[in-house]
C-alpha cells in the first residue's frame, strides 16, 4: 500500500483517538446507522412519488434497486482484490476505534462508502430538493470509515465514485421502461399493486376543487 496512503490513514486514526469519547461513539453508531437513514430516505422518497406522475414513481423505486447493484458491484471488485484491512496492516498505526473486521473480509473498495454514494445520487434523483441532505451524509459515512479505523481512505474515495456511477447508470438507463411498469402498476386489477403504485391521474383529486357540490 502506498506510504502517502497509509500516512493519512495514520493522520486521521491519530485525530479520531484526539476527539473527545462522546464524539468517538457518535462516529462508531454513525458509521452503522447511517445506512439504515437512507433506508428510511428510500422509504419517504418513494411515498412521495406515489401521488406523482409515474416517472417519479419509477426513479423513487429505481433508487434502492440501483444501490442493491452497485453493492454487488462493490463485492465483486472486493473479492478480486485480497486488500488487508489497514487496521491490521499498517504498522505504527493507532488501535481501531471498532473491531477490525476478520482476515478474508478484504477492505478495498468500502462496502458502506459505496452503498452511501449510490443512495444518496439515487435519492437525489428521485427527490433533488434532497440532495443537500444525502451527500454530505454519504460523504460523512465515507470519511467516519476511516475515522474508525476499518479502511483506507483510497477505499471509501473508489467506493463513492463506484456507487455514484452505478446508481446514476441504472436509474438512467431502466427509467423508460420503470415508468412504463408503473402505468401498468396503476391499473392494476390487483389492489396492492395499486396502493403499491399510487393512485392513477384520474383518481387524484383535483387541487381547488370543491369536495361536494353545493346544495341548494
Amino acid at each position: 500500500m502506498g506510504t502517502m496512503d497509509s500516512d493519512l490513514y495514520r493522520d486521521i486514526t491519530r485525530f479520531a483517538h484526539d476527539t473527545p469519547s462522546w464524539f468517538q461513539h457518535l462516529m462508531e453508531a454513525f458509521t452503522e446507522l447511517g445506512l439504515l437513514l437512507f433506508a428510511a430516505l428510500f422509504v419517504v422518497a418513494w411515498w412521495r412519488a406515489r401521488r406523482g406522475d409515474p416517472r417519479a414513481l419509477a426513479v423513487a423505486v429505481l433508487a434502492p434497486l440501483a444501490t442493491g447493484v452497485a453493492y454487488v458491484c462493490s463485492e465483486l471488485v472486493k473479492s478480486g482484490i485480497d486488500e488487508e484491512r489497514p487496521c491490521r496492516a499498517v504498522s505504527g498505526a493507532l488501535t481501531s476505534l471498532v473491531a477490525c473486521p476478520p482476515h478474508g473480509d478484504w477492505s478495498f473498495p468500502s462496502n458502506h462508502a459505496t452503498i452511501a454514494a449510490s443512495a444518496a445520487v439515487g435519492l437525489a434523483l428521485a427527490w433533488p430538493a434532497i440532495g443537500w441532505l444525502t451527500v454530505p451524509i454519504a460523504l460523512l459515512m465515507a470519511f467516519s470509515r476511516v475515522f474508525v479505523g476499518v479502511h483506507y481512505p483510497h477505499d471509501v474515495a473508489v467506493g463513492l465514485v463506484l456507487g455514484a456511477l452505478v446508481s446514476f447508470l441504472v436509474v438512467r438507463l431502466l427509467t423508460a421502461g420503470g415508468t412504463r411498469v408503473a402505468v401498468s402498476m396503476r391499473g392494476s386489477g390487483n389492489g396492492a399493486v395499486r396502493w403499491f403504485a399510487g393512485p392513477s391521474a384520474g383518481e387524484m383529486p383535483v387541487v381547488g376543487a370543491p369536495r361536494h357540490a353545493n346544495r341548494r
